[in-house]
């Protein structure tokens, strides 16, 4: 298709579908810089953010772990298997209830923790330095009511999947 004829196209959207075709696009990146993340560092987006967290809170539940990344906990089940096989996650019982793991990063899993360039934290770091604070508070606050909407009525009667 001309590039004429794909300008037209795309300005004939209309809003929300053109909204949307943003959200695929950027759905689409992250998960190439994801992959492309996996193959140069080794983990994937989704398992850096995780140890990122575990490593900035020892000792964190899964249970806690998957209401920070608004997932059910079952999402994480195999996040946290492969980055205990990697040996930088450790998991441990809670003293005060056996049924409940806890995870903390070991020295391996600090080291691997540490804020890199190429990861989808570097480049929303990086992006966050050229817009407003406001801005990003606005963009941020937009993400979370569309995955709200998006959640009505199709998990935990309407809940977030927390």
């Amino acid at each position: 298709m001309a590039p004429r004829a794909q300008a037209t196209i795309e300005s004939q959207l209309g809003k929300p579908l053109d909204f949307l075709r943003s959200i695929w696009a950027l759905d689409h990146a992250l998960h190439a810089r994801s992959k492309a993340m996996a193959k140069r560092n080794g983990l994937t987006g989704p398992q850096r953010l995780a140890l990122r967290i575990i490593s900035t809170f020892p000792n964190i539940s899964s249970g806690e772990l998957a209401r920070v990344l608004h997932v059910h906990p079952s999402t994480l089940t195999g996040v946290l298997q492969r980055l205990e096989g990697h040996g930088l996650v450790a998991r441990t019982r809670d003293s005060t209830d056996g049924r409940r793991a806890l995870f903390a990063a070991t020295k391996a899993g600090e080291k691997a923790a540490t804020p890199v360039e190429f990861s989808i934290e570097g480049a929303v770091k990086k992006l966050l330095k050229r817009v407003s604070a406001h801005e990003a508070e606005v963009a941020q606050q937009l993400i979370i009511d569309l995955a709200d909407e998006l959640l009505e009525g199709t998990v935990s009667g309407g809940q977030r999947d927390e």
